[in-house]
């Protein structure tokens, strides 16, 4: 049989447990934050990069990404969540390895760091609007 002291400290200890995790939580909510790619990392002044496709679309992540190369340098070409980028029309089998795009969007703030957060990629006279709402 249980005291009421006993029931004291169990309960003591629960509510450590769970001030625990919502601390564990409190504090991981900005890393998940931080790796998402918000705006506030490039430059608001528009940009445009013109490459070559050295990795494909690919949609597993957060957000979409390829990889292009630009005036000898490999670019990181960061797109929409999965969902839009597909709802633009840009599905990971459309853009051939080695074909030409265009970038249009925000450069990274950190100018040795090679990345755009894409508004638009231009291929084949095709437009992939993936952020139509920031025209």
């Amino acid at each position: 049989m249980k005291t009421a002291r006993t029931r004291v400290q169990t309960s003591r200890r629960a509510t450590l447990r769970l001030g625990g995790v919502l601390l564990a939580l409190a504090m991981a909510a900005p890393l998940s934050l931080y790796a998402h790619h918000g705006w506030g990392g490039y430059l608001d002044q528009d940009f445009e990069v013109t490459g070559t496709v050295t990795a494909p679309v690919n949609l597993a992540g957060p957000h979409g990404a390829l990889k292009i190369r630009a005036d000898g340098q490999i670019w990181d070409v960061v797109l929409a969540p999965p969902n839009r980028t597909e709802r633009a029309g840009l599905t990971e089998d459309i853009i051939p390895m080695g074909a030409t795009v265009t970038a249009h969007g925000h450069r990274h703030r950190d100018p040795n760091r090679f990345e755009i957060k894409t508004e638009r990629l231009t291929w084949n006279n095709r437009v992939f609007n993936v952020y139509p709402d920031r025209d």
